[in-house]
Order: C-alpha cells, then sequence, then structure tokens
C-alpha cells in the first residue's frame, strides 16, 4: 500500500466495514510506523482495461458561432479513477509488535467476495509474518463473524480470550484468537498445503 492508495482504501473498507478508520490513520501507519506492513489486491484486468482509453472519447471545447466559449454553460469535469487505483479491490494489514504478527485489518469490495481473495489476503499477511521475523500470528474478530472465525481456525487460529466492547459500532465483543508457533514444522507443513490448494483454486477460476 503506498499513499496514493489510501482514497481508494477508505472507499472499500466503508463498503466492507460499519466504523472506519479515518484517512489520516492510514497515511500515519505508512509514514510513521516501521513496524506496520500494509497490502492492496489489486484486479489486473481492470487496470488493463482503464488503461486502453480511446482518445477520441476526451471531450473537445465545444464550438459554437453564436456565442463565445466564455459564455456556455460549463459542464462538469469528468474525473476517470487512475487504473492503478481502481484496480484496487482488497487490502489487509499487520504490525511486527516484538516477535508476534498482530493482524490489524483486512477487507475486500463486496462485489469480489466469496472467490477465495480473502484468505488470499490472509496467506499474504502469514507469508509477510515469515518474512520479518514473527512467532507467532494474533488477531480479533467479532463473535458474531462465523465466516471470518472459519477461515482464521482452517489456518490454525485459536480463540485465547475476549475484548469485551471492543467495536466502536455496537460495542459487540471481539474474539482473540492466536496461531501456534508458526516456524515449527507441523504448522508449517499445514500452511504449506493450504497456500497450495488456494493457489490451484484461484488459478482455475
Amino acid at each position: 500500500m503506498t499513499m496514493s492508495d489510501v482514497p481508494r482504501v477508505i472507499e472499500i473498507e466503508r463498503l466492507a466495514y460499519p466504523s472506519t478508520w479515518p484517512p489520516s490513520a492510514y497515511r500515519k501507519e505508512l509514514q510513521d510506523n516501521r513496524w506496520a506492513h500494509y497490502i492492496v489486491l489489486r484486479d489486473k484486468q481492470i487496470t488493463e482495461e482503464r488503461s486502453v482509453v480511446p482518445q477520441q472519447e476526451a471531450e473537445k471545447p465545444r464550438k459554437n458561432r453564436l456565442f463565445p466559449l466564455s459564455l456556455l454553460p460549463s459542464r462538469p469535469t469528468i474525473t476517470v479513477p487512475a487504473p492503478e487505483l481502481a484496480s484496487i479491490i482488497g487490502f489487509a494489514g499487520l504490525w511486527l509488535m516484538v516477535d508476534e504478527a498482530h493482524v490489524t485489518t483486512i477487507a475486500m469490495h463486496p462485489d469480489y467476495r466469496r472467490l477465495g481473495l480473502g484468505e488470499f489476503m490472509l496467506v499474504s499477511l502469514i507469508d509477510i509474518a515469515y518474512n520479518i521475523g514473527a512467532k507467532w500470528v494474533t488477531l480479533e474478530v467479532r463473535v458474531s463473524n462465523y465466516t471470518a472465525q472459519n477461515l482464521y481456525r482452517k489456518y490454525g487460529f485459536r480463540e485465547a480470550g475476549l475484548r469485551h466492547r471492543y467495536y466502536s459500532d455496537n460495542q459487540e465483543d471481539a474474539l482473540i484468537m492466536w496461531t501456534d508457533e508458526i516456524n515449527s514444522p507441523s504448522y508449517k507443513q499445514k500452511f504449506q498445503d493450504l497456500k497450495a490448494r488456494l493457489m490451484q483454486k484461484l488459478e482455475a477460476q
């Protein structure tokens, strides 16, 4: 994730969740928090489609023999998001806290759910956890979000506690979940097997 991605990230977060971070929070994460790692997921097809825009589609100044252009009513400018911004369909992030990777967020655009892409972002975060030297991965999840809980359990997360009234929008509790030690042979093997099956599924779609 880069600073220029933040407007689109905020847009997706508003579609995905009832409560959101302000744009300044993401900018602060990217600029000031050296322990923060944020990624975006892009739809390559959108980038390619938006990049090929016929030149004749650009609006040309209108000519009028009766009135000078300055007297004609102005029409609002239509701005098309840059391909690299419009192509962002999801994002995720984590903090490294000593030897713990704390997942801060995973969000998908609603139109791209149930395709395995949220799982792909979780896998990407666990890969980052390996690369930055974390030993465990932890996160919070709403007690009512059974879909997310099942995904996390699939990747070896277990319930370790409860944060009461954690979510500000409705005061809902959060489950605290942790993996086993991710460098253990058993976890590594399970993770690699799950990752391989996911990649096969995504490539087949």
